[in-house]
């Protein structure tokens, strides 16, 4: 067996929405595993930062580039630059989402019920969700066809494996309105599995491999009321940290999964056990 299965030095890797929460999470073990990592997010002024903190912290080389995953020209436009300044790219994360956090910070923000949720909504996840992962994945397949390798790693979640438990949501007393997980990121993702499915075998023979990456819930200041409730839906009995998902992208992302495309690799602590 080869002793470097888990070996990722010098592979270039980008990473999507890669100043977010999990996203920089991301960037921090590609570094520390001495990957090369492009941080694309469209905010480009935290890009940069978050690439900066990581090369302060293990001297490899990490870059951000100001990215539109929904606007074909700037993701074309972040993959020639890759191209140009590592000279191939080796691992596509698709992590950007317009996630709906049910965190302190943004509860106040669930209150559209299917039957009035927005349509300008509905598109703008769409947007993000789905149509950034097809862009990304298209404009990476010709650098990596070309070199004859690649890895394409989608992000998805447990709502895109079985419906959300909106009883998570409701209040217990009358001080505001009714939330609810919004359909769109049921939707987005339940998607990300057919798109992971379908470039698996439309690549078939081409060794670019494709997988999807499920993910449970993260802590991140949630009240303690949410996270009881969701603790109680869970076989570990507690949400993620934010590192947990680390290791499992990792080895998707190395020879160690030379043989696993078309998969998805289910990391959510027994939620979908059940």
């Amino acid at each position: 067996m080869k002793k470097d299965l888990f070996d990722l030095h010098g592979r270039v890797v980008i990473v999507t929405g890669g100043a977010g929460m999990l996203g920089r999470e991301y960037c921090r073990a590609f570094s520390g595993a001495s990957a090369h990592v492009v941080i694309a997010d469209l905010r480009g002024a935290d890009a940069k930062d978050c690439a900066s903190e990581i090369n302060a912290d293990n001297h490899a080389k990490v870059i951000g580039v100001e990215t539109d995953v929904t606007d074909k020209m700037s993701v074309q436009l972040m993959v020639k630059r890759v191209v140009d300044e590592f000279g191939r790219i080796d691992i596509l994360v698709n992590n950007a989402a317009l996630d709906p956090k049910f965190d302190t910070e943004h509860a106040a923000e669930h209150t559209n019920s299917f039957e009035d949720y927005p349509l300008e909504l509905w598109n703008a996840s769409v947007a993000v969700d789905l149509t950034g992962m097809f862009l990304c994945s298209q404009a990476v397949a010709k650098p990596m066809l070309d070199q004859g390798s690649g890895v394409i790693i989608n992000i998805c979640s447990t709502y895109g494996v079985v419906g959300p438990d909106q009883r998570l949501y409701e209040r217990d007393d009358a001080s505001g309105p009714q939330t609810f997980k919004p359909i769109t990121y049921s939707v987005t993702k339940s998607a990300v599995l057919g798109l992971t499915r379908y470039l698996a075998t439309y690549w078939a023979g081409k060794n670019i491999r494709v997988n999807a990456l499920t993910l449970g819930g993260v802590y991140n200041e949630h009240d303690e009321e949410f996270v009881r409730r969701y603790s109680y839906r869970t076989v570990l009995g507690r949400m993620a940290e934010k590192s947990e998902y680390c290791g499992a992208l990792l080895f998707m992302a190395s020879d160690a999964a030379s043989y696993m495309t078309g998969a998805n690799l289910v990391v959510d602590g027994g939620w979908t056990a059940w």
